[in-house]
């Protein structure tokens, strides 16, 4: 199984959460699992998701759809994702 890295910054994590939990039907589609989110000790606007991956070419797809790219803008995400599958 592979791990899919994300770092990104968002605006308000308090007003970003609530977005990213309505968003798990998504992610389990996409074979995304074991979801867990990360702050910056430093910056709590900076954070890291680890997820499970089931199928890379499935998850990979899903992080360039508009789906993701929709939900992430709603919910405050700033600028362009890091990420990273680690296999």
């Amino acid at each position: 199984m592979a791990l899919l890295i994300i770092q990104h910054k968002v605006r308000d994590y308090a007003g970003w959460r609530p977005g990213f939990d309505a968003h798990k039907s998504s992610q389990a589609g996409a074979g995304l699992t074991n979801g867990r989110v990360y702050r910056k000790a430093e910056d709590p606007n900076d954070i890291v998701i680890l997820f499970d991956v089931a199928n890379v070419a499935k998850a990979r797809s899903w992080m360039t759809g508009e789906d993701l790219k929709a939900a992430m803008q709603k919910a405050g995400v700033l600028g362009a994702p890091m990420a990273h599958f680690i296999e």
